[in-house]
């Protein structure tokens, strides 16, 4: 299945009191990660919506936290489409620090047309799972990958 990853700095709003970061950005994490997936394979949900009326809501999420993640990290999250249906497809995020995993999880999104000020779930066109289940390799993990600190 197509793979991507994507790297940004856990900012200072980011964070509890105590200094770790507060879970509900994983989710806006996980959200960015599924855009820049579609944006890397040649699917940017703008485009998708102005060329062909599709739009991608969430149907599903869940995320597992293993360790914490800090203010100013360098966090890399893994982004795979591990399963396309008629009409959902299933990424599953991956966050790493350091190299370690700090959590996991997965969104559901529909492919669900705009028509007529309604929506409707529809299949897949074969051109569009054909690009969604190319099996790419994830680039080697890399603990600090803009070598800054």
């Amino acid at each position: 299945m197509r793979r991507n990853q994507f790297h940004l700095r856990v900012n200072w709003g980011d964070t509890d009191k105590a200094g770790i970061v507060y879970y509900p950005n994983y989710f806006k994490w996980f959200d960015i990660a599924a855009h820049e997936f579609f944006r890397s394979i040649g699917l940017s949900p703008s485009t998708l919506s102005e060329r062909d009326g599709v739009i991608l809501p969430l149907l599903d999420v869940r995320c597992s936290f293993e360790k914490p993640l800090y203010y100013d990290d360098i966090i890399t999250v893994m982004t795979e489409a591990a399963e396309v249906q008629p009409k959902t497809i299933k990424l599953t995020h991956q966050v790493f620090a350091r190299g370690v995993r700090t959590g996991h999880g997965y969104e559901l999104r529909g492919w669900v047309k705009e028509a007529n000020g309604s929506i409707k779930a529809v299949e897949i066109p074969a051109a569009y799972r054909a690009v969604l289940e190319e099996d790419r390799p994830f680039p080697p993990l890399n603990a600090d990958p803009w070598l800054c600190s």
